[in-house]
């Protein structure tokens, strides 16, 4: 189901829709903001957008409103209303396997939709959602979700707190699917020491570390393109497992930095260079 908000002009089309995850056993009616661009001619490209552990806040916004700038459709998530949960480190799923289920059911959702490519939908994700973006770059997690179905072409995750993968059971990220991944995240992030992402690929396999980049930007926290005021959080994840506080301080100049690498990501993956 669908309904329009806005139309014509530089405005994007925007609709509520639902879908169904893509869990075989119990699936979920998930909610979502769907944003198609306008001016466009023919099938659009699109990317999952998928929230943090406080669930639903401006970053979604942020990115979504530059990716239809450049052509590209969005779908962001709501995976705590699905669940009935209210988000926070204790209001969200044991753990984020839990929660690929639906970023597969809107990759089949969006493939199904006229108006999408269904050869060129990404996703990306912040924090909770960024290792969810992780996640589904992998290809046993593909297979077993959506076997024979359609792949995301690529993968912008934000902050996914590294030192998990290869790590800790069900955080593999080794066997890829070979679309590219990019990984961004901040310097003072402390659920990760500085040079836990690039040590983590630096230690993939070669065909894997092929797939990802990863930028590290200076004197950033954890959450630092969130544009709500400063705020610090208590994370059993934090501080590579042990727990304790998070900050998460808005960065402007570097989440406008990091916003305009995503679109030329999305958009050098998809094919929109020319």
């Amino acid at each position: 189901m669908s309904r329009s908000l806005a139309h014509g002009g530089t405005l994007p089309r925007i609709y509520y829709v639902s879908f169904p995850s893509a869990d075989p056993q119990q699936p979920l009616t998930v909610a979502a903001q769907l944003r198609l661009p306008v001016n466009t001619q023919g099938q659009v490209p699109a990317v999952v957008i998928v929230h943090g552990s406080a669930g639903i806040d401006s970053r979604g916004a942020f990115y979504a409103d530059a990716l239809g700038r450049a052509g590209i459709a969005t779908l962001e998530i709501d995976l705590w209303g699905a669940r009935g949960l209210v988000g926070g480190a204790a209001g969200r799923p044991r753990g984020v396997p839990e929660t690929l289920p639906d970023a597969y059911g809107a990759l089949r959702y969006l493939a199904g939709r006229p108006e999408i490519d269904p050869n060129r939908i990404g996703i990306l994700g912040f924090s909770w959602g960024g290792v969810v973006t992780m996640l589904t770059a992998t290809e046993p997690y593909t297979r077993s979700f959506l076997p024979g179905g359609p792949k995301f072409a690529a993968h912008a995750a934000f902050y996914p707190v590294g030192w998990v993968y290869n790590t800790v059971p069900g955080y593999d990220f080794s066997a890829l699917t070979g679309a590219p991944v990019l990984i961004q995240t901040g310097e003072l992030d402390t659920y990760d020491d500085p040079d836990t992402c690039p040590k983590m690929v630096a230690n993939l396999p070669e065909a894997a570390r092929r797939c990802v980049t990863v930028k590290v930007y200076p004197g950033a926290t954890h959450a630092f393109d969130r544009l709500e005021p400063p705020i610090t959080v208590n994370d059993p994840f934090s501080h590579k497992g042990k727990g304790g506080e998070v900050q998460f301080v808005p960065n402007p100049d570097v989440s406008l930095q990091a916003r305009q690498t995503t679109v030329q990501f999305f958009r050098w993956s998809f094919g929109m260079t020319k």
